[in-house]
């Protein structure tokens, strides 16, 4: 089969899709896999051994991103994700079995339609992605070897604070606690290191003027798949719901997790996919008390031993 699999949104979306393509590779492995992702994600699917091939969603450009598809034959499509853009971009694109979730009104334009009803959040958002490849593969396994991306390097006495604002959380720690953070394990044996996103500017700049003890900031301007294996090397990843934490997930990577306290933006559905025992999650309003920081001030200490 020649598959299209699409989801065209931000890194941790693209990131929560990655096991589909994983199961349907390892069970059907003459199955060509494309990804079909935005710019931001495209450089990075092309490192991913799972996936044969990815074609750019250009949003600018959608008269060259159908062509494409076009040219490829697919026999099929899987959209993890659909707008109303996409779904009529696949249309014309004449794939023959177009599965998408049955939600919004874009549905309308796909025609294997699986009930989800993600709202309940009954599971996390990659088991959602992965369930929809029953519609084309009835007898698969929802299953995959882990680490999902599996990146040979050397662990490193490394942890990393990653103060960035994600998409889906609305839970975070102020940019005070996540230096009162690092500075209660400055003593220890582990090298402290504040990441920063491309819009992260303010951050860095607040952090850097407020900093008391030895840290490192690290400006990723590398790949997003040379960051990824910098997150591989290192031993804890501290941050919201993110992109990057879903990369340090993917990779097995421990995480220590900040969500919000909607079912919405929660970990039972916006979970890392890495073992349970490398995850630890909490829950946090707006307004979080000295109480709940200090559990998570606790827990980093355990984490690391100190």
């Amino acid at each position: 089969m020649n598959l299209l699999i699409t989801r065209h949104d931000k890194i941790g979306d693209f990131v929560v899709t990655l096991p589909l393509f994983k199961a349907i590779k390892e069970q059907y492995p003459n199955t060509k896999l494309t990804a079909l992702v935005s710019r931001v994600n495209f450089d990075f699917a092309k490192t991913v051994d799972f996936i044969d091939d990815v074609i750019l969603f250009d949003k600018n450009d959608l008269k060259t991103t159908l062509e494409k598809i076009k040219e490829k034959k697919f026999d099929a499509s899987i959209s993890c994700y659909i707008d109303t853009t996409l779904g009529k971009l696949l249309f014309k694109s004449r794939i023959k079995k177009r599965v998408a979730p049955a939600t919004k009104i874009a549905q309308l334009f796909f025609n294997k339609r699986v009930t989800q009803r993600r709202s309940q959040v009954l599971k996390t958002e990659w088991q959602y992605n992965l369930d929809l490849a029953k519609e084309l593969f009835p007898d698969i396994k929802l299953e995959f070897s882990r680490p999902l991306l599996d990146i040979k390097t050397q662990k490193e006495k490394r942890v990393v604070f990653h103060p960035g604002f994600g998409g889906s959380s609305d839970g975070n720690l102020s940019l005070d606690d996540y230096i009162n953070l690092a500075r209660s394990i400055s003593k220890s044996s582990y090298e402290i290191v504040f990441s920063f996103g491309p819009d992260d500017g303010k951050s860095k700049e607040y952090i850097e003027n407020h900093l008391d003890f030895d840290a490192k900031l690290f400006d990723s301007k590398i790949s997003l798949y040379e960051f990824t294996k910098y997150l591989a090397s290192s031993y804890l990843f501290v941050s919201t719901s993110t992109g990057p934490m879903h990369l340090a997930g993917a990779t097995n990577t421990k995480t220590l997790s900040f969500f919000g306290n909607t079912t919405f933006a929660s970990a039972k559905r916006w979970a890392t996919i890495s073992d349970k025992e490398n995850q630890n999650n909490f829950m946090l309003s707006s307004n979080y008390s000295r109480e709940e920081y200090l559990k998570i001030e606790k827990r980093l200490k355990e984490i690391i031993n100190v």
